[in-house]
């Protein structure tokens, strides 16, 4: 799998955040993991210079380079990173580089930069491009929480995105008992595989609280043949699904008109094509009708399957849904 397809650990939807910069001089820290994508305003000024959508350092006149601090917003292990530099142009840094570290609790910027933090390099300094998406595969397979992010020598980049494979923390997840939404993204789910998400990404299906507006949700392009859309989602953990919700809010002219859940036990299903093949989909949601801008909970409705480790959501015909909740219990064994 490309590693943009991953989850971007550092979203700021997630809790992702720059905790500090040595210089933002030009254009603040905060930029870096806004949502959006970057934008050029012509003739925007501040009282510094010209406003940029990026972080941005004054011209270094000494020996060193700019650096900044990241708190991922979901622990995890970093497959790749995308350091955009829109519309730097004649300001941009030549070079970058990446540490990691896991740190517990919530530590502090003193505490981040105290000898007691071990950080290691996960992105040797590399060359960056302008105006440009600049993409690095990372190869460190160990659960890291924070970032420092260096640029040589100084200047300006747009965006910072981190992609990796979420790594809760299981044994405080289940610590107090009772259900557990094991597709959501904080506890390590993932949409695969989608039928089509022209308007809507898949991902936003598991993510955190309730959909903001319609852009917030997944959903397809209107279907003028035959068939259906679906997405295929793999748990953080292997369960049993006890309650699922199935939430169209916001979406009244162009929600599905019903909907249906199938569930399979393949823990080796995203590497293994054979894998693939032979799962054999279990109902455990008969197709059933959906109402607009609803929360749709079903439980009773719901066809007992044995410890399942993906599910395929399907929507009949097309249009979209902001969030799909799998409540259930932690089967212990494979994760």
């Amino acid at each position: 799998m490309d590693f943009t397809e991953l989850v971007d650990l550092a979203a700021e939807r997630l809790g992702g955040a720059v905790l500090y910069a040595n210089d933002e001089f030009f254009a603040p820290k905060e930029h870096l993991l806004k949502p959006a994508a970057p934008v050029f305003i012509e003739g925007k000024y501040t009282d510094r210079g010209k406003w940029m959508d990026g972080w941005e350092t004054r011209r270094r006149r000494t020996p060193g380079f700019d650096w900044c601090l990241v708190r991922l917003g979901l622990s995890g292990i970093i497959r790749g990173v995308v350091v955009d530099t829109a519309h730097f142009k004649g300001n941009y840094p030549e070079q970058c580089s990446i540490e990691a570290c896991a740190v517990a609790g919530q530590p502090d910027v003193e505490q981040l930069l105290s000898a007691a933090t071990e950080w290691i390099e996960v992105l040797p300094q590399a060359q960056l491009k302008g105006d440009s998406l600049n993409p690095f595969s990372v190869q460190h397979d160990e659960r890291v929480t924070h970032l420092r992010f260096k640029i040589y020598p100084d200047g300006g980049v747009a965006r910072l995105r981190v992609y990796g494979e979420v790594a809760p923390d299981w044994a405080r997840i289940t610590h107090g008992g009772g259900l557990v939404d094991l597709a959501a993204v904080e506890h390590g789910g993932l949409v695969l595989a989608c039928s089509d998400m022209f308007f809507g990404h898949r991902h936003n299906l598991i993510m955190p609280g309730r959909g903001v507006n319609m852009s917030d949700g997944w959903e397809t392009k209107r279907r003028r043949g035959p068939g259906y859309d679906w997405v295929v989602i793999k748990l953080g953990r292997r369960g049993r699904i006890e309650q699922i919700e199935v939430d169209t809010s916001h979406f009244k002219g162009n929600y599905p008109d019903s909907c249906s859940l199938e569930a399979c036990a393949a823990p080796d299903w995203t590497a293994d094509a054979e894998a693939r093949a032979a799962c054999v989909w279990t109902e455990l949601l008969p197709r059933t009708k959906l109402q607009a801008h609803t929360r749709h909970l079903f439980g009773e409705e719901l066809q007992h399957t044995s410890a399942i480790t993906h599910v395929r959501f399907n929507i009949y015909p097309d249009g979209g849904v902001s969030r799909l909740r799998l409540y259930g219990s932690v089967e212990d064994g494979d994760a």
